[in-house]
């Protein structure tokens, strides 16, 4: 077995924890930084067209231990790129279009929109390495990138501007039953994430082996957050979760429980849990 920079043996165990939509409100940036002051919080993925992404930006430069990752938007969002300039991704109001299906048909089967998002893609990672962060993943904005097309402009276009670890949904359904029986049953998104870690792996990048926080989006409350610490499987675990101060901050998604899973993420009984189990606990970057 390898041996880390101390000269002891890797954790068996090695542990992310995420929030996407970084930048996207106020809301959320406040809860980002109590999540990683005060809690488990390692990681997060910034829009880096949200409303409030300059003062996600500001609140990182503070955090240093913080693994601050593209969220990359080309759904349900606002293109970095003039609206006019990617015609064939968004509505008649310049927001990248809600259909996922349609704009995903559109991205295959449209020259012009493969060009658009290669386009946009390049702006979105231009846009962030103009902030002076260290790019420390990336991921898409729900999980577009699982799509091949998207996929390959990611791929294409992330090594230059040094992306080096990517997220692939692959959640463990037969853990979330143990936690809650009755959980679990087939998931598609599960087949194309399986290709999507292939395919970047074999690039070089970092991928994590499982993820939770799929099935229970805008829902991972603190017993299912301590269910997952306590049930966590060999290897590299992302978690990602999507913590706010205020469960109706503009732009939210109806349902989801931004301030439980803010408190879940507080929690100092999971701190504690990750703790006695030794498990190791970092960004991106540290397990590289």
């Amino acid at each position: 077995m390898t041996q880390s920079k101390n000269g002891q043996r890797p954790a068996t165990k090695r542990l992310i924890v995420t929030s996407d939509d970084f930048g996207v409100a106020l809301a959320v940036n406040d809860a980002v930084e109590q999540a990683h002051r005060e809690g488990i919080l390692t990681a997060a993925s910034l829009m880096v067209s949200g409303d409030a992404a300059a003062d996600a930006v500001a609140r990182a430069r503070t955090m240093p231990k913080l693994g601050v990752g593209l969220h990359l938007v080309l759904v349900e969002g606002r293109p970095t790129l003039p609206p006019e300039q990617v015609p064939d991704l968004v509505d008649a109001t310049g927001h990248f279009r809600t259909d996922m299906v349609r704009a995903g048909i559109t991205i295959f089967a449209r020259p012009a929109a493969r060009r658009q998002l290669l386009a946009e893609v390049e702006a979105q990672f231009a846009a962030f390495a103009a902030t002076g962060l260290k790019l420390d993943h990336v991921n898409a904005h729900k999980h577009f990138h699982l799509h091949p097309t998207i996929a390959s402009a990611v791929l294409k276009i992330g090594k230059r501007y040094g992306m080096k670890s990517v997220r692939a949904p692959i959640e463990p359904r037969a853990v979330l039953a143990e936690i809650e029986p009755g959980t679990g049953g087939f998931d598609i998104a599960h087949f194309w994430a399986l290709l999507v870690r292939r395919r970047m792996r074999a690039a070089g990048m970092t991928v994590p082996d499982q993820v939770f926080g799929l099935a229970w989006s805008g829902a991972l409350d603190t017993a299912r957050l301590r269910g997952l610490i306590a049930h966590l499987p060999d290897g590299l675990t992302e978690i990602y979760a999507h913590p706010a101060t205020n469960d109706r901050y503009p732009g939210h998604a109806p349902g989801y429980a931004y301030r439980a899973e803010l408190a879940a993420l507080t929690d100092p009984l999971a701190r504690e849990e990750i703790s006695r189990k030794r498990i190791e606990r970092g960004c991106f970057a540290d397990f590289a």
